[in-house]
């Protein structure tokens, strides 16, 4: 049995980066401890308030985020840490060599229906170590990240990793309170037959994206020959995770719903975390036309398209998008 502590202290490329990977961790158990009770816990319902992007809190969002707030603040290694949640960056520990981003409850929609949800976080390193992190610091593109992973509390609470090369799982032990590990090298197949996106906005959609999906839907009397099945989560986490299992394609895409957000998810606390780890399983992440992973933010609060999962599929998309003409 090889648990989190042992295949970081074979794996992890610095003690550092081994300590803040488990201070997010540990902060995991206790959300996951929490989910479990429920109401029982009082943490159901709105918090009676919003974030930074004008969505509505509810009570977990909050906890969630001051929980790995204050755990990583006091973690020495941390220089600071930026939440979807908050407006600014909070600056740590200034000698510390390492950022990290997170979305502390994605999917929290689905908190009080009792469905899947998750932690996101990503790990950056800091350059300026002795002087005080600001906003500015996080601007690096994703295919900077030292780690990233997700914590995805469903029926069992498991752990997505990547921290070298390839993407590992771990399942926590509800006994011995230890992730152990579950999946050595997790792959994703380069074909797939099924997708998750919200259908409802398809009149929000590009052309190309709404070609994609019109194929799809037509299945086997249309271009593509074959049939496709559709499954949505409503919750990031939770379709990257059955992506990572049995492949599939994810996408978000464009829309002019709210034409000034570019895209609905952030590229800094989901798309370049999630991107990370697909590549790393052999899979392919991209805004439709461009790498994810080589996108330089311009803000820590950026949003972003994003078409992500199995490489054939997200490369079918990627030349609707790139030869696609008026």
């Amino acid at each position: 049995m090889t648990t989190l502590a042992d295949y970081l202290n074979q794996h992890a490329t610095s003690p550092a980066l081994n300590d803040v990977i488990t201070t997010v961790t540990d902060v995991g158990k206790t959300i996951s401890q929490l989910l479990r009770k429920g109401a029982l816990a009082d943490i159901l319902g709105e918090a009676g308030n919003q974030n930074v992007q004008g969505e509505d809190q509810k009570k977990l969002d909050v906890l969630a985020n001051d929980l790995l707030l204050d755990a990583l603040a006091k973690n020495i290694h941390c220089a600071g840490v930026a939440s979807e949640e908050l407006d600014d960056a909070t600056p740590a520990n200034d000698d510390g060599s390492l950022l990290v981003l997170f979305d502390p409850l994605d999917g929290s929609s689905n908190i009080d229906i009792n469905m899947a949800v998750g932690t996101i976080f990503s790990i950056l390193p800091y350059e300026r170590q002795g002087q005080t992190s600001e906003n500015s610091d996080y601007l690096q593109a994703g295919n900077k990240q030292l780690a990233a992973g997700y914590l995805l509390y469903g029926t069992s609470t498991v752990l997505a990793l990547t921290v070298a090369d390839k993407v590992v799982m771990f399942s926590l032990d509800p006994e011995t309170s230890d992730y152990v590990l579950i999946e050595d090298n997790v792959q994703i197949d380069a074909d797939t037959s099924e997708y998750a996106i919200n259908s409802s906005n398809y009149r929000y959609w590009r052309a190309p994206m709404q070609q994609y999906i019109d194929e799809l839907i037509a299945g086997e009397t249309g271009v593509r020959g074959r049939d496709f099945n559709t499954r949505w989560v409503a919750a990031m986490v939770g379709d990257v995770h059955r992506i990572l299992c049995r492949g599939g394609l994810f996408t978000y895409p464009f829309d002019t719903k709210y034409a000034h957000k570019a895209g609905k998810l952030r590229l800094m606390y989901e798309a370049n975390p999630m991107s990370l780890l697909i590549e790393r399983a052999g899979g392919g992440a991209t805004d439709a036309v461009n790498r994810i992973l080589d996108i330089e933010p311009t803000d820590i609060h950026q949003r972003v398209p994003v078409v992500l999962g199995s490489k054939n599929e997200v490369n079918y998309v990627k030349d609707l998008h790139v030869n696609y003409s008026e």
